[in-house]
């Protein structure tokens, strides 16, 4: 797995940063296009959304939620 196949999620708060593995059938600012659509989309279904939404989402669509640990602030 290259860095190209993963795609971070970035947050506010660094405890909702999240990493997924892209579909190999996305390239470059179409993975971003689509992974910013399919976040409003649940977000307009629930505004009450969660990470597990979202993720069910991505999932439904080929995405996979990669485990990491995020080192120390650089600042």
């Amino acid at each position: 797995m290259s860095s190209s196949d993963l795609m971070i999620l970035p947050a506010s708060n660094k405890s909702h940063i999240r990493l997924v593995k892209i579909p190999p059938d996305y390239q470059g600012q179409e993975v971003y296009r689509k992974v910013t659509g399919l976040i409003a989309e649940v977000e307009e279904q629930n505004p009450d959304y969660t990470w597990e939404d979202v993720l069910a989402m991505l999932e439904d669509h080929g995405f996979e939620a990669v485990e990491f640990q995020l080192g120390p602030s650089l600042d």
